[in-house]
C-alpha cells in the first residue's frame, strides 16, 4: 500500500501538502519482536501501519509490562513523536508483534502539517482523545474487573486477532499483555482447563468453550 492509501485525511490535503508529506515519510520494515520506540525521550516520529501489528505498552517501576492498545493496518501512533506534543509525556514502548511495515513521518514534518491543515489538526485531536479513552478503559478494567474476567476477554480478543481458536502464545506473553505475573496466568489457565474453557499445550492455548469465556468476560471486552 502507498502512503496515500493509508493516511486518514489524504484527500483533504492540498497538492503541495501531499507532496511534502510524501517526501518526508520513509518506509520501514520490522520483524516480530523488534522495538520501534522506547520511552518519552525516544522521539522517532509517527508510525502509520501499512501491514502487520504493533503493541503499545508501558512499564512499571518493577519492570512489569502491560499492553495499553494495539495498532493495526491504517492505525497511527502519535506518542512515538512525544516531542511534538509538549503537554503529553508518556513513557510508552512500541514493538512489532509480527512482521510489520510502516511509514515513518518525522515529527517536524507532521507538526508543520498540523499547523497548515485543519483536517489533520482535527484528526490528531480525535486520535489523541481516542487513545486516552482506551487507556482510561484499561485502568477501569484493572481496578474493577477480576483477573479471570480480564484473561477470558484477552483470550477471546487474541482469537479474533489470529483468526483461530488455537492461540500460539506463552504464559509469559499473556502476563506481559495483562500486567500480571506468569505464575498468576498459569494458575488461572489451569483453572480454565479444569472448567473446560480452554486446553493447553506447549506454547499453545486452545479455546474450548467460547460461550463460557464470553460469559466470564462480560463487560471486560473492548
Amino acid at each position: 500500500m502507498e502512503l496515500k492509501d493509508l493516511f486518514p485525511v489524504w484527500d483533504q490535503l492540498t497538492e503541495e501538502q501531499q507532496k511534502k508529506l510524501k517526501a518526508a515519510a520513509s518506509f520501514r520494515r520490522f520483524e516480530r519482536g523488534d522495538r520501534l520506540h522506547s520511552g518519552s525521550e525516544d522521539c522517532v516520529g509517527l508510525f502509520l501501519v501499512a501491514k502487520g501489528l504493533l503493541r503499545v505498552f508501558t512499564l512499571s517501576e518493577e519492570g512489569r509490562e502491560i499492553t495499553l492498545y494495539r495498532l493495526f493496518q491504517r492505525d497511527m501512533c502519535l506518542f512515538s513523536a512525544s516531542c511534538m506534543l509538549h503537554s503529553v509525556q508518556f513513557d510508552l514502548h512500541v514493538e512489532a508483534e509480527e512482521e510489520t511495515e510502516i511509514f515513518l513521518i518525522p515529527p517536524q514534518a507532521y507538526k508543520e502539517l498540523m499547523a497548515t491543515s485543519l483536517p489533520v489538526a482535527n484528526y490528531t485531536n480525535e486520535l489523541m482523545a481516542a487513545r486516552f479513552s482506551e487507556v482510561m478503559w484499561l485502568l477501569d478494567q484493572i481496578l474493577n474487573k477480576s483477573f479471570d474476567s480480564r484473561l477470558a476477554a484477552f483470550l477471546l480478543e487474541e482469537s479474533d486477532v489470529e483468526g483461530s481458536r488455537v492461540l500460539h502464545i506463552t504464559h509469559d506473553q499473556i502476563a506481559r499483555h495483562l500486567g500480571s505475573a506468569r505464575e498468576v496466568v498459569t494458575r488461572m489457565l489451569k483453572h480454565f482447563q479444569a472448567e473446560g474453557l480452554a486446553a493447553q499445550g506447549r506454547g499453545v492455548i486452545q479455546l474450548k468453550d467460547e460461550a463460557g469465556l464470553e460469559r466470564l468476560a462480560e463487560g471486560a471486552r473492548r
